[in-house]
């Protein structure tokens, strides 16, 4: 099952409105299961965090955990992690990259935050599952 596109843009409007809340220029993608982007906004963040956006939610969707512990994962692989981080067209192993699950727990999606600092961006992400709950 896959994120529907309505489903989505609520969680995007709902980040959006965390972002704003802490007045904090980001980027914020939403993607299906599969990693192909369903929506995005672009709030007066730099241009270069409009893929890290991207990245992290396709970084967390593709291994069915959020960014930041995909990078755990990578850290302790030694040589190999330059590998794991340069596979599916690059992966952004930091904080701000959160799984979506629908209610019976499989996962649909994934939503990202770039342009804060790594608990900013996983605080706006995470506000925004809170409606697949």
């Amino acid at each position: 099952m896959n994120i529907t596109y309505n489903d989505a843009a609520k969680a995007l409007n709902i980040a959006i409105e965390k972002a704003k809340a802490l007045n904090i220029p980001v980027s914020i993608a939403v993607v299906d299961s599969g990693g192909h982007l369903i929506a995005f906004a672009r709030l007066d963040s730099v241009y270069g965090v409009i893929d890290f956006a991207i990245k992290k939610a396709r970084t967390a969707v593709m291994f069915g955990v959020d960014s930041e512990v995909m990078g755990s994962i990578i850290s302790g692989a030694d040589l190999q992690g330059y590998g794991m981080l340069n596979s599916n067209d690059g992966l952004l192993t930091v904080a701000g990259g959160v799984v979506i699950k629908n209610q019976g727990g499989n996962i649909i999606g994934a939503i990202a935050s770039s342009g804060g600092t790594p608990e900013q961006d996983k605080e706006i992400a995470n506000a925004a599952i809170v409606v697949f709950s």
